[in-house]
């Protein structure tokens, strides 16, 4: 357990306001209190002690409805949003502040509501990290004669103006932010250098589980009435994609840190090694789930760093497991966050790789035989959630081989995961997962059956056969993998990190390639008509 009493996300309580943090770029100056001022809390910056509630006497809670209109989203995703929303509005009260919460089409409507009853209003509100959206709200708010002022975003740990000191090159390199921000926040550190003498463990954190090993239990947070109220209204009113019944995240602070405490204890420890594998019949493994909970703003992230840090110092978990979590959270999650910040919006309007083929309809839920695949939508399907593996290897990785347009990918995960918003699905599908961008990653991301056969058991139980390229009952991984290789030579194999794949590649004969392509154009025949 962790000291809850402790300064929130365990810094010093040294808060900014809008620019540059000079003297310790890492913390937050506090904000200076306004006469009349009314924070306004969007639905993802739900932390009870965030800094944009300092001093603050009114709040200001909108439930706007018309973003979900827009894209056949995750009832589960939905729910959560609402439901954490409507928690947290009851918890304000609660805690005596003065909340209004409206309920309304869209952001401006529920502002001419409150404009009207609070002419001339000052709102002060946590910086969206969304592209455009702090002006697009100061625009709506500044067009009914209120104001807005804009505070730091205190749900990371690297401010803007941090990261843009550090940065001063052309490309974003994972591994160099990583470790200066491991330095720079004191995390599983030995003066200057890392605990154990590794930066990371990634070769420890690749086993396949043994056949008679179970996963830990997975905490589950049944819903209350308010949000199973909300579950049936989101059903009601919204055309949704997904399973709505057994939903079971954590909608409040006290869920979070129910959820964080049982990840510590249950599920850190196996969750460095098995975290790349997969296993038939199971979501989880021992992942974190607490993704969903980070991003609504329901925990921080120092806390959760400093929960597994803990478990390693009383001996509680490996240094390995609490490392790759780690790396998740401090390196992998801050570093999606100013990636976007800095490539938006050249980072969504071009793929390195031309693809445009619509996503196949097994992403709907289609049966497919593909064992994996099937069991990675499905998990998408049931709840709204898959681990990165998946996300990255499967789902990823087929509809790259495919040839889908990875807008349409991104456009997927956005609406169907949730844990997913525009901030982070936006460079993990169209860098990490498509290529279709190489603003920080320098290959595409992609395999042949032989990782999925490597890090699952999915293969041994699947209609295709792995260990076969061509024919009917070859895995369609196989063929789609040396046909991209082939098709898009031109831009690939000048990369640094594809030589070796390309002099495998170099070794088939013109008749093998011939049958490799009949066979991928198949497997894209039928992938789309839905009978793979």
């Amino acid at each position: 357990m962790v000291d809850r009493t402790a300064d929130r996300d365990g810094a010093d309580a040294v808060r900014i306001v809008g620019g540059a943090d000079v003297v310790a770029p890492h913390r937050f100056v506090a904000v200076v209190p306004t006469a009349a001022m009314t924070v306004w809390l969007l639905g993802d910056q739900l932390h009870p002690e965030s800094h944009v509630l300092d001093d603050a006497e009114r709040v200001l809670l909108i439930e706007a409805t018309a973003f979900a209109d827009r894209k056949p989203y995750h009832p589960q995703k939905l729910g959560l949003v609402f439901a954490a929303m409507r928690h947290a509005r009851d918890a304000l009260r609660e805690a005596g502040y003065d909340v209004t919460y409206r309920r309304a089409r869209t952001f401006g409507d529920a502002l001419d509501a409150h404009f009207d009853a609070r002419p001339g209003d000052d709102l002060r509100l946590m910086r969206p990290p969304s592209h455009g959206a702090a002006e697009r709200l100061r625009h709506l708010v500044e067009s009914r004669g209120g104001s807005l002022t804009l505070v730091d975003d205190d749900r990371f740990r690297c401010s803007p103006e941090a990261f843009d000191a550090w940065h001063d090159g052309d490309g974003f390199r994972h591994e160099d932010f990583y470790r200066w921000m491991r330095r720079r926040e004191g995390v599983l550190m030995d003066g200057d250098d890392p605990v154990g003498g590794q930066w990371n463990y990634d070769e420890s954190n690749r086993e396949t589980p043994p056949d008679d090993w179970s996963p830990p239990s997975v905490p589950r947070f049944e819903p209350d009435d308010l949000t199973r109220e909300t579950l049936d209204w989101v059903t009601e009113e919204f055309d949704t994609w997904g399973e709505s019944t057994g939903f079971a995240w954590p909608v409040t602070r006290a869920e979070a840190l129910d959820a964080l405490d049982h990840f510590v204890e249950h599920r850190l420890s196996p969750f460095g090694p098995y975290q790349d594998a997969m296993v038939g019949g199971e979501s989880a493994l021992a992942h974190s789930l607490l993704s969903s909970s980070l991003n609504l703003g329901l925990l921080g992230p120092r806390e959760v760093i400093d929960a597994a840090v803990d478990a390693w110092e009383r001996d509680a978990a490996p240094v390995e497991s609490v490392e790759g979590f780690v790396r998740q959270v401090l390196g992998w999650r801050e570093f999606m966050r100013h990636v976007y910040r800095r490539t938006m919006p050249d980072l969504v309007e071009s793929d390195l790789l031309s693809r445009s083929r619509d996503l196949p309809p097994l992403y709907e839920g289609e049966e497919t035989s593909m064992r994996c695949l099937d069991e990675a939508v499905s998990h998408v399907y049931d709840r709204g959630y898959a681990h990165h593996i998946e996300r990255l290897m499967v789902l990823s990785n087929f509809a790259s081989l495919y040839g889908a347009d990875p807008q349409e990918l991104n456009e997927w995960f956005h609406f169907g995961f949730v844990d997913a918003y525009h901030w982070v699905t936006t460079p993990n599908v169209l860098g990490m997962g498509t290529f279709a961008t190489d603003v920080f990653t320098s290959k595409p991301y992609v395999s042949s059956g032989n990782y999925v056969d490597r890090m699952s058991d999915h293969c041994a139980a699947c209609a295709y056969d792995v260990d076969a390229t061509t024919g009917d009952d070859a895995c369609p991984f196989n063929a789609l993998y040396w046909d991209f290789l082939d098709d898009h030579e031109e831009t690939l194999r000048g990369t640094g990190r594809m030589g070796l794949m390309y002099s495998h590649l170099d070794r088939k004969d013109d008749a093998e390639l011939s049958a490799i392509r009949e066979r991928a154009a198949t497997v894209r025949r039928r992938a789309r008509d839905g009978q793979l």
